[in-house]
């Protein structure tokens, strides 16, 4: 996958319009933004654009939009809240059609340095989100050129994110990425192809299934491979040992076996629990008060459930953690959304924000783990996608990086 593609910095905008794909898709609750990490991670790009004389005409999706248009998903509460963060106007295009008359319009009365917000993306259904020629284009219309920004959303082939690009290539324009993406391919991108060694990967989470080709791309990029959550049962099962009531996917035992002689075969260490928390069923609601036994893998008895790796296993990985240069971590080591199944997590993110290694949070759980737990200025980078930072990790390429023009 090439890397190497040009920035914000690489063009000049002045007295042109350009278009930023943006990740807005916020939290709302009764219209009101819950959390507004994802409107702040923005702004650095938004200023640059502005402070260089651009038109800057932004984009974005929020929510599934399953239903059609609607008042509840739309982007007014973020022109508002953008609004105050940039201390200048945002002006927000209404219209459900994204790109119709009124869009042509705003853009059109634009001054240098001025900023527009066009309507969810996904209003128009599948034309955003089957990559639709058409409205591809209506979105290039409005623009010179084209900035992505939006990294949660750059593992979609979507119309807002992949199909503008071509149009505006057509035309002459350029196809850059904003700091945020910038980062996540700096890190997440060499990350895995071009670590500083020791390089540690520690996965967790509840499915094999869902990490099958990430683990089998980090066994041949890692030195050493931690397992913890739910999916370390089904390694365990797969060496032979008994993990009661604990998650298992059945299908997938026999790929376990595979990876394990993988990474024999490669000289790679691959770490999983020696202890498990364990307990009588899941939590029921997930946080509720759960007494909870400790004990060694090969002990774990025929009626209890696996619900977290336990005090050896947390101290195994931090120290795994400690010899590294480069880590990098997606999953939870437990049901860390309850207090007392939380502690292998903790333990991991914390052996984390101890090290000196560079330290990468792959998004999803992990990072909400990790900005709970209030370890996030201790850590190197924190990615803002999950999906997108997984099809990294398994080495793909991703639509929203392919797409940028690449440096000469």
């Amino acid at each position: 996958m090439g890397l190497n593609k040009k920035t914000v910095d690489d063009i000049n905008v002045k007295g042109k319009r350009v278009l930023v794909r943006c990740d807005f898709n916020v939290p709302l609750k009764d219209g009101v933004i819950t959390d507004e990490t994802r409107i702040v991670a923005a702004l650095p790009t938004i200023k640059k654009l502005i402070n260089d004389g651009g038109k800057v005409i932004l984009c974005s999706h929020l929510g599934k939009v399953k239903n059609g248009p609607n008042e509840g998903e739309s982007l007014a509460p973020v022109a508002v809240r953008l609004s105050e963060k940039l201390g200048k106007e945002v002006k927000f295009v209404a219209d459900y059609n994204v790109t119709g008359e009124a869009a042509t319009k705003a853009v059109a009365e634009m001054k240098d340095g001025d900023v527009v917000l066009l309507q969810n993306t996904r209003f128009r259904g599948k034309e955003e989100t089957k990559n639709g020629e058409e409205f591809s284009k209506e979105l290039a219309d409005l623009a010179d050129d084209y900035v992505c920004d939006a990294f949660g959303s750059s593992h979609r082939a979507h119309a807002s994110v992949a199909g503008v690009t071509k149009f505006i290539t057509e035309k002459g324009g350029s196809n850059v990425v904003g700091y945020l993406m910038q980062k996540e391919i700096n890190f997440l991108g060499n990350a895995v192809e071009n670590p500083v060694r020791p390089f540690v990967a520690i996965l967790g989470g509840a499915k094999v299934a869902d990490k099958l080709n990430v683990i089998s791309n980090l066994l041949e990029k890692c030195d050493t491979l931690i397992i913890g959550g739910g999916m370390a049962f089904t390694f365990l099962k797969a060496q032979g040992l008994e993990i009661g009531k604990s998650l298992v996917d059945e299908e997938k035992i026999d790929y376990c076996k595979e990876m394990m002689a993988k990474a024999e075969k490669l000289g790679k260490k691959l770490i999983l629990p020696v202890d498990a928390a364990v307990a009588d069923a899941f939590p029921n609601p997930i946080d509720a008060e759960i007494p909870v036994d400790y004990v060694d893998v090969e002990n774990i008895p025929a009626d209890k459930i696996g619900l977290d790796i336990g005090p050896k296993s947390a101290e195994l990985f931090a120290e795994a953690a400690k010899t590294a240069k480069t880590v990098v971590w997606n999953g939870p080591m437990g049901v860390f959304e309850n207090p007392v199944l939380a502690k292998g997590t903790i333990a991991v993110a914390k052996a984390l924000a101890e090290t000196d290694a560079t330290t990468i949070i792959g998004g999803g759980d992990s990072a909400a783990a990790v900005n709970q737990l209030g370890f996030a200025d201790k850590m190197s980078h924190i990615s803002t996608g999950g999906g997108a930072s997984l099809e990294f990790l398994e080495g793909k390429e991703l639509p929203g990086v392919a797409a940028a023009d690449d440096k000469e």
